[in-house]
């Protein structure tokens, strides 16, 4: 079978409270519904005493999704599920924490990610957590993409999520990596076998969020502050919360609003990773924005897949 964190819906925090004194441990705190409206976010709690203290703050208002905290050897794998095959994507890890060395909250959505195309399994993802699901893939007649996020405890991997989409941080690295991305689109949608060719080129993607002014936390205020591109970038640049202004760039104004600010996103794929890495630092660093920062751990920390923090 597929090995799985204890979880547990509560209808408020009076119900979780109890579940913790019958059931004594850390759990990560997630919203029941996850929409990017949900009035709570992933709270990663380490203790007992962390997720008792979160409970009492947190808005129970659409109930609580408790999970047991796992650790944190974190990893992903995306397949596509097509013609009655599963077949396997890329291998990817996600920079969830706000800031280098991976301190910090967990932010609303990763601050960095790293892409390697895995048509192999190599790290074996696809044939402990998905593989076994195929006699439900048959029944429901599903096509399309499939992604698991697992955390590695004790050996073994356990499936923490599953969602059917390519992902904020993966989608737009894959479309690069793939030879023909919208011809294998079509196929999958259709429910056909694609035929997964691979730019040798693009073996590796990295990418890099430069955030605003507060992020991630709730930032009720902050001006208009100007973005400026001071040289070109010769890799894939993705606007997020930013406006014109006179005929410029600037950040998206977020007064009486409860978000922080994601100003853009820094893609760059390469053959060999360091030279991925390399080139969306050399990128990211010809954008100014005051006050606005990124990490600096990218593939220094959670890479290779199995190391944590």
């Amino acid at each position: 079978g597929i090995s799985v964190p204890d979880s547990y819906l509560v209808q408020n925090r009076e119900e979780a409270i109890e579940l913790i004194r019958t059931k004594p441990g850390p759990y990560v705190l997630k919203n029941p519904i996850c929409s990017p409206f949900s009035p709570l976010h992933t709270i990663v709690c380490e203790t007992m005493e962390d997720t008792l203290g979160w409970l009492h703050r947190v808005d129970d208002s659409e109930g609580l999704f408790l999970q047991e905290f796992m650790g944190n050897t974190e990893i992903g794998h995306f397949v596509f599920i097509s013609g009655g095959q599963i077949l396997s994507l890329v291998t990817n890890q996600e920079y969830k924490r706000a800031f280098t060395g991976n301190m910090g909250p967990v932010a609303g959505a990763p601050l960095g990610g790293i892409v390697e195309v895995d048509p192999d399994d190599h790290y074996g993802l696809a044939k402990q957590l998905i593989h076994p699901l195929k006699p439900w893939f048959d029944k429901t007649g599903y096509c399309g993409p499939l992604q698991v996020t697992a955390i590695l405890r004790n050996g073994t991997w356990h499936a923490v999520e599953y969602n059917i989409r390519l992902g904020v941080t993966t989608a737009a690295l894959l479309l690069r990596m793939l030879d023909k991305p919208l011809e294998t689109l079509i196929e999958v949608a259709n429910n056909r076998i694609p035929s997964m060719e691979w730019n040798q080129e693009t073996r590796y993607g990295c990418t890099i969020t430069l955030a605003g002014q507060g992020y991630p936390y709730v930032v009720p205020s902050v001006p208009r502050l100007p973005v400026d591109i001071r040289q070109p970038l010769d890799c894939d640049l993705w606007w997020n919360e930013v406006d014109g202004l006179e005929g410029k760039l600037c950040m998206a104004s977020h007064h009486s609003l409860d978000k922080g600010h994601r100003i853009c996103d820094v893609n760059a794929c390469a053959a060999e990773l360091d030279h991925a890495v390399a080139k969306v630092y050399e990128n990211i660093a010809r954008i100014r924005c005051l006050g606005s920062y990124y990490r600096l751990d990218l593939g220094q920390s959670l890479w290779p897949p199995g190391r944590g923090f």
